[in-house]
């Protein structure tokens, strides 16, 4: 049974704009070596020009996330499955809530 990649939106245009891909290998290293050989426009989007999996690439081993395995050494079984999600960042800026001005208290006897 093939593993299968996840590929997020903004890199399926270069896999033929698939929404996952089958791959083979016996880590996670070797299912994304797999992907890239199979497409290798998404080279330069998934690593450096060392050959580093990118900072902000994340890697998801059904649900887990391989840094916290034995990253692209983690084994896998037939039938796993990766996600690849890109990290997000920008946005709305802070959006904690601003705090109150407190009330003041006043006595009745303060007009």
């Amino acid at each position: 049974m093939p593993n299968t990649i996840h590929i997020p939106t903004p890199l399926r245009p270069f896999t033929d704009k698939q929404e996952s891909v089958e791959v083979s290998g016996g880590t996670v290293g070797e299912l994304l070596a797999d992907l890239t050989k199979k497409h290798d426009g998404l080279r330069k989007h998934l690593y450096t020009d060392e050959g580093k999996l990118r900072n902000f690439v994340n890697v998801y081993l059904n649900d887990e996330d391989i840094r916290y395995l034995q990253r692209e050494a983690t084994p896998v079984k037939p039938g796993d499955s990766l996600s690849i999600v890109p990290s997000v960042a920008g946005g709305a800026g802070d959006v904690s809530p601003k705090p109150q001005a407190k009330a003041e208290v006043r006595g009745s006897h303060d007009y």
